[in-house]
């Protein structure tokens, strides 16, 4: 006969039906009964929610790797995970506050002792969901981590939430003759590039940006119209698990840069013929891989990683930009800031096992000669520009293998817009005006490159 064992748990009962289970469980316990549960026993040292609209994620800090088993159930939605070896405690309880009714994936978390020696978490879903559960070994400030990755059963696509969002704005623009594309200040442009010939913006209609390099230019009068919007895909940094630099008195990058991405959202959006697309909008980690799609997904003309790192150095300080290199860094900082960019993905936690290696070794691989160039560019308008509100760190655009500049297709730039590690800079970042003025100056340099470097068609028309 089959046996049964309930358990209430926040008033629900789970059953467990499997004669092996109820084995191994009843073995377990046995073993315990001989050695004392604490000589092998996990403590855990902290429990953290990250809800997102892509995905929300729960992690498990512990001194030990844990010990569990996880199914997942229908009828209704829900993850079942047993924790072997542990007690329950004070801290795992706290999993269930850390739960937010405008969680987009999880209705509820339920823990409980489940036997003398096994925990068992229950998460309740909304939906129905892609669960991923896997182990991160230390790194960083992080000891042992299990983490559950929710992701709704259907992604959200960026392509068309962006274009979504923007449908009325790109029918205005296809209704109403479009004004040249320009600089708002032609004269402190012109002055400001007066000896650079070929950084100096080209003065002509919107119609050119929807007209490929390969044809003649149109002039001025020219009555072909645009037919699409300027995509600018922004990258805020870091998120969620992975804070990225930390100033003395606390300031996390992650929130500093996230502030100043949407502040430039904000402003690429009020610009007639632009819209902008940021690779996470919340407080939740994005693989570097996975930005790179996006940027991709929604057809980006251009690309900026907003960072405000850290240097070993707290006497460091100033601004900087960076773009892809393909034949190692232009400077030794250089390569000590990319390095440290690209271990997010282990700070923040990456499911490698589910990676498809090949692709993401492709992608990364396809960059070209012309796109750095371009990149570089691209760089040069957004570093004279964030110039005229702080110092720079270099004055020039420098070069390092940064894991998220490497879409093949897409001018990407890394703007580090102050060090956080120095103390006067850390005041900066934590400036409302500044981060405005930052983000100003990232249009500018934005706008600068697009008035000199009409963007391709992508072959759409009215």
């Amino acid at each position: 006969m089959l046996m049964k064992r309930s358990l209430s748990i926040a008033s629900a009962p789970i059953t467990l039906y499997s004669r092996r289970r109820i084995l191994r469980v009843g073995l377990s316990t046995a073993l315990f009964s001989l050695v004392p549960v604490r000589a092998f026993a996990a403590t855990i040292l902290g429990v953290r929610a990250w809800p997102a609209r892509d995905y929300t994620r729960l992690t498990i800090e512990s001194d030990q790797p844990l010990d569990y088993s996880a199914q997942i159930l229908q009828a209704p939605d829900r993850v079942v995970v047993d924790l072997n070896g542990l007690e329950l405690d004070v801290t795992l309880q706290q999993l269930v506050t850390k739960i937010t009714p405008n969680d987009p994936q999880i209705e509820q978390v339920r823990v409980g002792q489940f036997t003398s020696h096994v925990v068992r978490l229950v998460l309740d879903l909304k939906s129905a969901a892609k669960p991923q559960v896997f182990t991160l070994q230390p790194v960083g400030n992080y000891r042992y981590r299990l983490v559950f990755d929710l992701y709704p059963a259907v992604a959200p696509d960026p392509l068309l939430e962006l274009l979504a969002e923007t449908e009325l704005k790109e029918a205005m623009l296809v209704r109403t003759p479009p004004s040249p594309f320009t600089t708002d200040d032609s004269d402190a442009f012109f002055e400001r590039y007066a000896h650079d010939e070929k950084a100096r913006p080209l003065t002509i209609p919107s119609a050119a940006l929807a007209v490929p390099h390969s044809r003649p230019r149109p002039h001025a009068q020219a009555a072909v119209r645009a037919t699409r919007l300027l995509t600018v895909a922004i990258d805020p940094g870091h998120g969620g698990e992975d804070p990225g630099a930390t100033g003395l008195s606390g300031t996390c990058e992650k929130d500093i840069v996230l502030d100043i991405a949407r502040r430039l959202q904000q402003k690429i959006n009020a610009q007639p013929q632009m819209r902008a697309m940021l690779t996470r909008d919340g407080d939740y980690f994005v693989p570097l891989h996975m930005r790179v799609q996006k940027a991709r997904r929604v057809e980006a003309d251009l690309f900026v990683s907003i960072h405000a790192d850290a240097f070993i150095e707290p006497s460091a300080h100033g601004a900087s930009v960076f773009a892809l290199s393909t034949r190692g860094a232009t400077s030794a900082a250089a390569k000590w800031i990319a390095n440290k960019e690209n271990a997010s993905d282990l700070i923040g936690g990456v499911n490698f096992r589910t990676q498809d290696v090949v692709v993401k070794h492709a992608l990364f691989d396809m960059s070209t000669t012309a796109q750095i160039k371009d990149s570089k560019r691209y760089g040069k308008f957004v570093l004279n520009e964030i110039g005229q509100i702080n110092v720079l760190h270099k004055p020039h655009v420098e070069q390092a293998g940064f894991a998220v500049l490497k879409a093949p297709d897409i001018p990407s730039i890394l703007v580090e817009t102050a060090f956080i590690s120095n103390p006067e800079e850390e005041k900066k970042l934590n400036s409302i005006s500044y981060r405005e003025q930052m983000a100003a100056a990232i249009l500018r340099g934005i706008k600068y490159y697009f008035a000199a470097n009409p963007p391709l068609s992508r072959g759409r028309t009215v």
